[in-house]
């Protein structure tokens, strides 16, 4: 998302605090709400959440085709085009459609993933009419005008100069590049400082034409809004789209470079590391206690085995945390740390350790049953607001999970046995790591290619 400045303040800042009231959902809704299947007249799947007791409705939608899908000549295509599709649209410019979307109080916003374009719509039940024609025509008939096309342009630009001297931005950048060489996952999203100026008006609308169709197009609705009106909505704002879409295919494809360490000196106060390994896919039958295994590991949380062993026992970091992450075509885990130059070699190779101690015993009986009770009742903290559930039931969508999962989450996480820990810990973590270092950091000699 890029931010404006513009005569009514921060547009993003401003209607978050607006909706903050209006969003926020009565506390037992989450757990009692109602999932509706809905189809439109023209053959259009959304799921609804219907709630009468806020004036408002959020959408939340994604079309497959993400940055895997920019030419790998220019890339930043897809991160261009989601950041210009609400800079004006059809018969209006740039400056009246930014105007509609404040006087309504309409917020609408697009980005780009590896995967999916994706976009959310929130919007005042008395104004939806109006929110769901802007969103229409941002889809239909994006403008793309030199004008704020240039100004988007110059922010990336920008963005991408600050983070060539970020260590964060630059050990990420490596390790990705590092895992999936010549492949689209191993390029960075927002494009370089080399393709984005190369990048002209006929590739968005080249990009847009092949990305926005019906055919892999996922919707929720939640808010005051029934079904058949649900229904007419959806034909009226993604009906004119494309049936079919036009995409390449994304080859399957594993980390690679495992074992490899890569030391990029940057003349910073503090080393980033990256370090990281295959995962395992979202439709993986094991991949619930993956999930488990990889919050015990370090999953963010104050008991996890590498905040309690960097940070609490060593004091090596402020914070270190690893995830699983996954894609269409691949799937994997990824940690990150900072910490002194002088204790890098230590903070590495304990990490090292601790992965490969969790691999080889698994779990204690006393971690899974914290993992597993954090896990569920953690979830309610994604289901608390309207734009929340609309998220989380889109992701849910593109995961292939069924309409029931929030109602049989809590069972799948009850199922995980201590033997099944142990075995996926194995399965997960018994493998050499992709480890990225930049800073100055002293005793660390580079192995493998790229080093």
């Amino acid at each position: 998302m890029i931010w404006r400045r513009n005569r009514f303040g921060w547009h993003a800042a401003a209607l978050a605090v607006a909706f903050a009231m209006l969003l926020a959902l009565p506390p037992r809704l989450a757990q009692a709400m109602t999932i509706q299947r809905v189809v439109s007249p023209g053959g259009i799947v959304a799921w609804l959440v219907q709630e009468k007791g806020l004036p408002l409705v959020v959408m939340h939608f994604a079309f497959r085709g993400g940055a895997s899908q920019d030419p790998a000549d220019k890339t930043g295509v897809a991160y261009m085009a989601a950041s210009t599709m609400d800079e004006g649209a059809g018969n209006l410019d740039n400056a009246t459609f930014r105007d509609q979307l404040e006087r309504y109080a309409i917020d609408l916003s697009f980005r780009a993933g590896q995967d999916y374009l994706r976009g959310s719509l929130r919007t005042l039940t008395a104004h939806q009419d109006k929110a769901f024609e802007l969103l229409r025509l941002s889809l239909t008939a994006p403008r793309f005008d030199p004008k704020p096309l240039e100004r988007i342009r110059a922010q990336i630009m920008l963005n991408l100069q600050r983070a060539a001297n970020s260590p964060g931005a630059v050990a990420r950048q490596r390790w990705w590049a590092a895992a999936f060489p010549h492949h689209p996952y191993g390029r960075n999203a927002n494009g370089t400082i080399a393709t984005v100026p190369r990048i002209t008006v006929d590739d968005l609308r080249t990009y847009t034409r092949r990305v926005l169709a019906r055919e892999h197009l996922t919707v929720t609705v939640v808010g005051d809004i029934d079904a058949k009106a649900t229904g007419a909505m959806l034909d009226r704002v993604f009906g004119a789209l494309p049936a079919k879409a036009d995409l390449q295919p994304i080859p399957a494809i594993k980390a690679q470079s495992l074992g490899h360490l890569i030391v990029i000196n940057l003349d910073v106060p503090q080393t980033v590391v990256t370090f990281g390994g295959p995962g395992i896919a979202r439709s993986d039958p094991d991949f619930m206690a993956a999930f488990t295994v990889s919050h015990i590991l370090g999953g963010g949380s104050f008991s996890s085995r590498l905040y309690r062993e960097v940070r609490e026992k060593r004091g090596l970091a402020y914070s270190v945390g690893s995830s699983l992450v996954w894609y269409r075509s691949s799937s994997l885990y990824v940690g990150t740390t900072a910490t002194r130059t002088d204790r890098t070699k230590e903070t590495v190779e304990l990490i090292e350790r601790e992965i490969r101690r969790l691999a080889e015993a698994g779990p204690t009986k006393a971690e899974l049953a914290e993992a597993k009770s954090y896990l569920k009742n953690s979830f309610a903290l994604h289901l608390d607001t309207s734009n929340k559930i609309a998220a989380q039931l889109v992701q849910i969508q593109l995961d292939h999970l069924g309409i029931d999962y929030i109602q049989k989450r809590e069972k799948l996480i009850d199922a995980i046995t201590l033997d099944d820990a142990r075995r996926v810990a194995k399965r997960l973590l018994d493998g050499n790591l992709l480890v990225t270092v930049v800073g100055r950091p002293s005793g660390m000699i580079a192995k493998g290619e790229g080093g």
